[in-house]
């Protein structure tokens, strides 16, 4: 598939090796003006949106024109400036970037995972769980193939508003890993009996 990855920071970077090593064509938009936002989300089949929450807003106007009908990804996390959720728990990041594109199909994913991980989808040896959560079931499949491509194990958690409860998780593995001392080299693995 033809992804656009808006932002190129860690994130960004761990999505696009993991991605294209499987055979999907990568292109970035970034604030660099050699790789212009509107141009990778016009030639896109799906958007993935890998920016900084505070960034959001600016990378979402620039996408608006071309992502009408189109799968975004929202990868975001809302942290604040102690770690906390810097979001109420009646929303979501990916929420609030469906209300600004409502002809989008939006879908929560990879925002429970660190950057180091998301290219290969396992901590160790471990494979992680990728949670998506979204209103459109064809884009949530999707979703679910581009994470088994890269190896992931994905989990369907429901419709978009369950993306409060993978913030609420992403911003806890955060917490763990920064405040709490455990490092990075943690994740999520659902255990099916």
């Amino acid at each position: 598939m033809k992804i656009a990855i808006i932002g190129k920071g860690n994130v960004g970077n761990a999505l696009c090796n993991g991605l294209s090593s499987k055979g999907h064509e990568v292109k970035f938009g970034h604030r660099d003006p050699a790789e212009p936002v509107a141009d990778a989300a016009k030639w896109g089949e799906i958007i993935i949106l890998a920016v900084p929450h505070n960034n959001a807003n600016d990378a979402i106007e620039e996408i608006r024109a071309y992502a009408d009908g189109k799968t975004v990804i929202d990868v975001m996390n809302a942290i604040g400036s102690n770690m906390d959720l810097d979001i109420n728990c009646t929303t979501s990041t990916a929420e609030e970037t469906q209300k600004k594109l409502p002809k989008a199909k939006v879908v929560k994913a990879f925002n429970t995972v660190f950057a180091q991980n998301q290219s290969t989808a396992k901590v160790g040896t471990e494979q992680l769980t990728a949670f998506i959560t979204g209103d459109d079931l064809k884009a949530k499949q999707t979703v679910a193939q581009l994470t088994k491509d890269i190896g992931f194990d994905p989990v369907d958690c429901g419709p978009l508003k369950a993306a409060r409860n993978l913030e609420a998780m992403g911003n806890l593995i955060i917490n763990l890993a920064y405040n709490y001392g455990m490092g990075s080299k943690i994740g999520y693995k659902l255990v099916k009996a």
